[in-house]
């Protein structure tokens, strides 16, 4: 649709940024709820960050997501943080309030989560949970599991002491189990969830057994490139239930579209579809 003068205007802003996918999602909702807006991929220089957030707002900007390699900057920059930001340690979801301040969020966690409670209703949130990885993804996931009842999570990674710093900022309910001993950390869990890049096109393998995992348990894994991993491919053989990492990347989009076009924007199989497509070569 054609903007007026009035349209409202929001981003993403990273270093790269040509291979983000969030212009594509935001603006597959301005289009399906008609809406007078706009979202554009901004290449911050991570060296202009500070200059960056100060000129946004008066630039009419509404607000902004946060990519690689800023939303440790951001969390810094923003003059409030929401409880899950500030466990998790990032923002990645800007929204500029009315009197000019920036308000910070990280809504990973509820991609993660979100998606996860739509694909599979009813997943066994009872037991414990295992999650591969221990960088950024891995921290808000555990932020959502934690948040949403989940008993302990078992943490992998391949360098351990990455593992322990992050289960130090959670205590005593994340364990961390050494990569070596992955069987051990699947038997008896109700979810495994992959947080590396293990797996996705062009980085190595993820070499693991399923075994160990309970047939009522779900493999999640967050690749998205591509849509039907190795892992994933393995878990429905077993005929465990599976859940991918695209469906993470469009509800962590829902809380600033909500918050910049005033609109609670859905994820539907037509907007996948679409999302699919544009990550086709």
């Amino acid at each position: 649709m054609t903007l007026s003068g009035a349209a409202k205007l929001a981003g993403v802003i990273g270093w790269p940024i040509a291979h983000s996918r969030s212009p594509a999602i935001h603006g597959y909702w301005l289009e399906q709820y008609q809406i007078d807006g706009a979202y554009v991929p901004l290449g911050i220089d991570p060296n202009n960050i500070d200059q960056m957030f100060d000129a946004l707002p008066k630039l009419g900007f509404r607000g902004w997501n946060v990519t690689l390699p800023h939303k440790e900057s951001a969390f810094r920059l923003v003059h409030e943080r929401t409880q899950t930001a500030t466990e998790i340690g990032a923002v990645n979801t800007v929204t500029v309030q009315p009197d000019g301040s920036l308000h910070g969020d990280n809504s990973d966690a509820f991609g993660f989560m979100a998606h996860l409670d739509q694909s599979v209703p009813g997943w066994p949130k009872d037991r414990p949970a295992a999650v591969l990885g221990a960088g950024g993804a891995a921290r808000a996931i555990c932020s959502g599991l934690l948040q949403a009842g989940v008993p302990s999570v078992r943490l992998l990674n391949r360098t351990r002491a990455r593992a322990e710093t992050l289960a130090a900022a959670f205590g005593d309910r994340i364990e961390v189990v050494d990569w070596t001993e992955c069987g051990q950390a699947l038997a008896g869990a109700g979810l495994l969830t992959n947080t590396t890049s293990l797996g996705m096109t062009k980085q190595p393998p993820l070499e693991i057994e399923l075994d160990e995992l309970p047939g009522d348990g779900v493999v999640y894994d967050i690749v998205y490139v591509p849509l039907e991993t190795d892992l994933l491919a393995q878990a429905r053989a077993r005929d465990l239930a599976c859940v991918d990492g695209l469906g993470m990347l469009l509800h962590q989009a829902r809380p600033g579209f909500h918050r910049w076009f005033g609109v609670d924007a859905q994820v539907t199989p037509d907007l996948h579809q679409s999302v699919i497509k544009d990550l086709l070569p």
